[in-house]
């Protein structure tokens, strides 16, 4: 079987360079496939995520690991994180994390940097 025929994909983060993002450095798959409605992220997130919102698209936030005192803000609420937990964050909640962590990010529809707002924009 030809990979022009294969119906699945693979990817290895390793070998997708990371790109700057609201939250940290943010490595993405599955942009360049038609079929998928989403992007797979994998996000290193830094201590200074800035405050932000979607209009259109909605991210899960499966957390793989953090500082023990990290948390999200959701709009004025803050949760506190574990590894192994996951966060759903539809459009228009302003969220940040706060804290060093390391988390898988799913976005649907596919991530569109034009639908990204900084709070106050």
């Amino acid at each position: 079987m030809t990979a022009a025929i294969r119906p699945w994909k693979v990817v290895d983060f390793d070998a997708i360079p990371g790109v700057p993002c609201p939250c940290g450095t943010a490595k993405r798959a599955f942009a360049d496939v038609p079929d998928y409605p989403a992007t797979v992220h994998v996000t290193q997130i830094a201590t200074d995520a800035k405050l932000h919102y979607h209009k259109r698209q909605t991210e899960t936030y499966f957390i793989l690991e953090c500082d023990a005192d990290a948390q999200m803000q959701l709009d004025e609420e803050f949760i506190a994180l574990k590894p192994g937990m996951c966060v759903l964050i539809p459009p228009g909640v302003r969220h940040r994390a706060i804290g060093s962590m390391k988390i898988i990010n799913i976005v649907i529809p596919k991530f569109d940097p034009a639908d990204e707002f900084l709070d106050g924009e």
